[in-house]
């Protein structure tokens, strides 16, 4: 493969830490790797015994905000209510007509040709079941998943595969015969509910195409603006929880800026799996809105603040909040 360019979707490839000291975990897999049984979150170590020759490449976060904001930029050309869901995932509304998947294949292309990256696009009446329609067959794919097509694309699938199943729940619902999202679907809910708590209830709702929730663009008046992410299993690599901070981060950043507003104190809050919550906070020099510095400010509270337990939620803060759009700027800030 030398002198040639390799795409890295069509190989077995993930996105991890480090490959000769076989630290870090796996931050995203391809889906070559994925047929290996290499798993997010799983150590470097274990993943390169499942797969030897697996090339692992480490993750480039500047890289990732701008191909995340300009996806949203071109977005939000074709619906005023597009909201971020992650660093590389985003919900359209889109009005209802015969010609739905002519205009996703044409907005799919214009991703390519402009923005040049590939995307899965998940067609349905709702978040969950769009998300879990773009989680099918990849790459550069369009899928649908309406209710009539539930029980033939989406009960079929492992339990894991459902949104917020993390592996913990998954062995708990394997260890009482729940193996498919169907058999989950068919559990009484009241029993899934106090089993498994709100979680419990969640998840058999998303089991059954249940999902009511709005797009939400995240445009308000607030004191304060933050954003917290419940993981569906422990993070207990540095990597894996600065990537999560970066996620978070952005989230804030955009909706800071789409308000107008500054802030110049940022808090850290994380919570262990014994749901043992921590907290830190700083104050910076001057407001900021930008997305990079809020990320950098929220990684190093983190580095201070963490001592290694499992975490299972992040959440980042920026409060103090400033108007307006001139601000003091740092000495070395352009």
């Amino acid at each position: 493969m030398h002198g040639k360019k390799v795409d890295l979707r069509t190989i077995p490839s993930a996105i991890g830490g480090d490959r000769e000291k076989r630290r870090g975990v796996i931050l995203a897999k391809s889906e070559p790797a994925k047929k290996f049984g290499i798993k997010t979150g799983e150590p470097i170590f274990h993943a390169l015994k499942k797969c030897p020759n697996l090339i692992i490449v480490p993750p480039d976060h500047k890289m990732y905000l701008r191909a995340g904001n300009a996806l949203l930029e071109l977005l939000s050309r074709y619906s005023p209510n597009v909201q971020r869901f992650s660093i590389d995932e985003a919900f359209m509304e889109m009005d209802y007509s015969k010609d739905y998947l002519e205009k996703a294949k044409y907005i799919q292309n214009k991703i390519f040709e402009e923005l040049g990256f590939t995307v899965n696009i998940g067609i349905s009446t709702n978040k969950l079941l769009a998300k879990m329609a773009s989680d099918f067959e990849k790459p550069n794919k369009i899928h649908t998943l309406f209710e009539s097509e539930i029980p033939s694309k989406l009960w079929p699938l492992p339990v894991g595969d459902l949104f917020m199943v993390g592996r913990k729940t998954e062995n708990k619902l394997n260890s009482r015969g729940i193996y498919t999202i169907g058999d989950l679907a068919a559990q009484d809910k009241e029993y899934i509910s106090i089993w498994l708590k709100k979680h419990g209830e969640m998840i058999w709702r998303y089991a059954n195409g249940i999902d009511e929730s709005p797009i939400n663009p995240g445009k308000r008046e607030a004191k304060s603006i933050g954003h917290s992410t419940t993981t569906a299993y422990d993070v207990e690599n540095k990597d894996e929880a600065h990537l999560i901070l970066l996620g978070i981060s952005e989230k804030i950043g955009i909706r800071m800026r789409d308000e107008g507003v500054r802030g110049t104190v940022i808090q850290l809050g994380i919570k262990d799996n014994n749901f043992n919550v921590k907290s830190r906070q700083t104050t910076l020099d001057s407001p900021t809105h930008d997305t990079n510095l809020i990320f950098n400010t929220a990684k190093d509270l983190f580095d201070e603040l963490w001592n290694g337990e499992p975490i299972r939620l992040f959440s980042i803060s920026v409060s103090k909040l400033y108007k307006g759009k001139e601000s003091q700027l740092s000495f070395f800030e352009f």
